[in-house]
């Protein structure tokens, strides 16, 4: 996925402080490309597994080294630019203390047309969903950006706020709920300890995304997880993920 977004859309919507902004990071921005690239599902639906964590590793150096030659091609064409990195914090442990980053791809994708930001605070786009991972390049270069995606997507069912394992979401008025970041950042710290972190659940269950026409839409089958597996932990319908959580991490 990529789109072009134009610096005049931050201050327009508002949405985070001027610090934010990323004409205020590198002051010679005129647009932000956004690149995204899927998760799949399956091995998603696995998390908390290595299978999931590689997944999650290998999306994020992908879109790295794409958003890197995408730069390097325009600084060859004369034009400044650079790239943001797709995670920005150094480790987990830092985001319980300080849950929050330089910059924010999520809205980077929003003002780029790629989606809307949804209940769970994350970029729900129409062929993913929110399984979409997210760098930017900000550039001088003054390119056309593309339209805004209109519609909502999220449908506020709140299937992430029912399956979330650390109950981090509050329902309030307006369609994004209130979120409890340390108390997510908390947990990822203790699957970053146990070697299959992220967690994921949030984007896991989310109904939205043409890739469930691949993968179908198992709501059930996320609700009943935890009773099912605490009460049998070899119940069969989700033998696949007990068996890929039980090898590579503690």
């Amino acid at each position: 996925m990529i789109g072009i977004a134009s610096v005049e859309r931050w201050p327009e919507f508002q949405d985070t402080a001027p610090a934010y902004f990323p004409h205020t990071i590198f002051p010679f921005t005129r647009s932000v490309i956004v690149i995204g690239t899927p998760i799949f599902l399956p091995m998603l639906e696995s998390t908390p597994s290595i299978v999931y964590s590689e997944l999650y590793n290998t999306s994020n150096r992908v879109l790295d080294e794409i958003a890197y030659k995408i730069a390097a091609h325009l600084n060859n064409k004369g034009y400044r630019a650079v790239f943001f990195p797709r995670d920005g914090y150094g480790e987990i442990s830092v985001l319980v203390d300080k849950p929050e980053a330089a910059f924010s791809h999520v809205l980077a994708g929003k003002y780029a047309g790629l989606g809307t930001i949804g209940y769970n605070h994350t970029l729900l786009t129409k062929q993913y969903g929110p399984r979409v991972r997210l760098v930017s390049v900000f550039t001088d270069a003054e390119l056309p950006p593309d339209p805004l995606i209109e519609k909502e997507l999220c449908v506020k069912c709140e299937l992430c706020k029912r399956c979330c394992p650390t109950a981090a979401f509050t329902t309030r008025k307006e369609l994004v709920a209130r979120m409890d970041k340390k108390k997510c950042a908390e947990y990822h710290h203790q699957l970053k300890k146990e070697l299959h972190y992220p967690c994921g659940v949030c984007i896991k269950v989310c109904p939205v995304g043409n890739d469930r026409k691949l993968y179908g839409m198992t709501k059930n089958k996320y609700l009943n997880e935890l009773k099912v597996l605490t009460e049998n932990k070899d119940a069969e319908e989700y033998k696949s993920w007990v068996h890929l959580r039980s090898f590579g991490s503690k």
